[in-house]
């Protein structure tokens, strides 16, 4: 084998498996960042180590396979916080950090802190890279671990402190796996007894539905899903990570499903005979925390990872296989719906989803200032090109966007915090690194947008020219109900509610993102906003859209059966 540096082996690696861009804090494989110039490797150097965590995260999930973060000894720990949301989403991130040297260990070194452990319970693979001989095996390991079966993070550390352990030079061969680069690396097949019995469930069934979740983006099931659905006639919902897998103008579709939902949606599953869920964990996000379907309702599941199976819900059928193989062998095997038989439970549905939209329309369309949420969503929608990219934070973020921006374009893509607020801004930074030839577009709040606001002058240095669109209602809202039941109505100068929830309204985002070298834009109505998204998505450079939204405007919370 050739004689070569492990700094170099490192870069030709991620290079054979088409990395892109790393997401770091230094000080880590300085040696290696340095030989990634050769190699047209892009180094986004972030504000903290838990945002370049997300922006890994953004990254693997809109190019739909690994990202890379890293950060030296002492940020460690930071960078374990940050994989809680991949880790949530089964989105391929591998961490890279440094770690105690040898001669260094148990003796109080500095920064040292025994952290390995930490990563334990966010990653798929926990590794230790102790000797250099072993970084080419657990490097190729760590890429196979990541995407195969259920994705998800591995963290790999390396020892020295700024991983100066493979910095030096060995009998090093570069050796990459190609089918690892990309999701899914297989495409496992079932049984066809079980796809055949699952056809003929799904056909018998009098009000059957589909709920998609994230699985099905992640193995680009889309049209599968879509054309199975079709053949069938069965209504479909999403969850909110799968959102845009079929068109919110389809007849069959219903919208997101749970606790960020449609009510729509809620009530045509929890009417359902039967649930087919395809790629989804059935977890408590996507069911309202089990309440729909309720117990007892038959299921059948879809799922890449065998264990996922029969989790949530008691399958009538389960079905171990790739979400793209498994439903086109489905779609093949499957009879036409009987249009008279399906009519009565697809016009159920569509009565349910027009019911909705006429409620939701009159805030969609709202002239109201400070503005309505709903309408900000709206003019998002109208504007997004047709292969444009919306990626929402958590919390009301999720919720408006999950519910009001509607897709009707097969390009244009959803991407979603798992649940760390915050994730949003630093998300779509990588998701655009992923996608530089695509408008992409981050709905946050301000609340959101303050845990990594630092990130606009990374976006700026970069050259990462998202745009991101605030609704700035100068507070944390989703809070009030909250803190109105803990102060049951006190008032007087003692009891100091808002200080649960709100923040300055003097503060003008626009000019702070300015400062840090974007462009900024304040905008208090609507027809301002309707005029300014096209001009944004073409300016080439990172712009921040600062709405100034109504603080009493809450996003609607999940109807439930038997609920108000």
């Amino acid at each position: 084998m050739p004689k070569m540096t492990g700094s170099r082996l490192f870069a030709e690696m991620l290079k054979g498996y088409g990395i892109t861009h790393v997401f770091f804090v230094p000080t880590i494989l300085m040696d290696a960042l340095a030989e990634m110039d050769d190699l047209d490797i892009r180094k986004i150097l972030t504000h903290g180590e838990k945002a370049a965590a997300y922006m890994a995260d953004g990254y693997a999930r809109a190019k739909v396979g690994p990202g890379i973060c890293m950060g030296q000894q002492i940020g460690a720990s930071n960078l374990a916080a940050g994989l809680r949301d991949p880790f949530m989403a089964c989105s391929p991130v591998i961490a890279i950090t440094g770690g105690p040297a040898t001669a260094g260990r148990y003796r109080q070194a500095y920064q040292e802190v025994e952290d390995f452990s930490q990563f334990d319970a966010v990653t798929k693979a926990n590794l230790q890279v102790d000797d250099l001989s072993r970084l080419p095996d657990l490097l190729r390991h760590a890429f196979r671990a990541a995407t195969s079966g259920s994705p998800g993070p591995v963290h790999l550390r390396l020892r020295g402190s700024h991983g100066q352990g493979v910095e030096g030079e060995a009998d090093l061969q570069v050796m990459t796996e190609p089918q690892f680069a990309r999701l899914p690396p297989f495409r496992p097949a079932p049984e066809m007894e079980r796809v055949r019995d699952a056809v003929a469930r799904l056909s018998q069934a009098q009000r059957p539905i589909i709920v998609a979740g994230g699985g099905v983006i992640a193995s680009q099931a889309q049209a599968e899903l879509v054309a199975l659905a079709a053949k069938l006639q069965i209504p479909v919902a999403t969850s909110l990570s799968a959102k845009g897998s079929i068109l919110d103008n389809h007849p069959l579709s219903v919208g997101v499903v749970g606790t960020y939902s449609r009510a729509c949606a809620n009530q045509a599953v929890a009417e359902a005979d039967l649930v087919f869920f395809v790629g989804s964990h059935a977890g408590g996000q996507v069911t309202a925390n089990w309440r729909i379907p309720a117990v007892g309702t038959p299921v059948i599941q879809l799922d890449i990872d065998g264990e996922q199976l029969g989790r949530n819900y008691p399958n009538a059928v389960s079905l171990m296989g790739d979400a793209k193989v498994t439903l086109r062998l489905m779609a093949d095997a499957a009879s036409p719906g009987e249009p008279a038989s399906a009519k009565a439970w697809t016009g159920r549905v569509q009565q349910l989803v027009a019911g909705w939209r006429a409620k939701m329309e009159p805030m969609l369309q709202s002239d109201a200032s400070p503005m309505r949420p709903e309408r900000i969503c709206r003019e998002i929608a109208q504007a997004l090109p047709a292969d444009g990219v919306v990626v929402t934070d958590t919390g009301h973020a999720g919720m408006w966007s999950g519910q009001m921006i509607d897709f009707t374009q097969p390009a244009q893509r959803y991407i979603r915090c798992e649940g760390s607020l915050g994730w949003g801004l630093p998300g779509a930074m990588g998701v655009k690194c992923a996608l530089p030839d695509r408008t992409v577009v981050c709905f946050t709040g301000d609340g959101g947008l303050y845990y990594h606001l630092p990130e606009l002058e990374t976006a700026a240095r970069h050259g990462i020219n998202l745009v991101v669109v605030v609704n700035n209602n100068s507070s944390l809202n989703q809070e009030i109900p909250l803190v109105g039941a803990a102060y049951r109505g006190k008032r007087g100068d003692r009891y100091r509610a808002d200080e649960v929830w709100r923040f300055q309204k003097a503060v003008d985002i626009a000019k702070v993102a300015e400062s840090l070298g974007c462009a900024g834009f304040r905008v208090e109505n609507p027809a301002q906003l309707a005029q300014l998204l096209p001009r944004a998505f073409a300016m080439g450079r990172p712009v921040v859209i600062d709405c100034v939204s109504d603080d009493q405007a809450l996003a609607p919370t999940a109807w439930v059966p038997g609920g108000k």
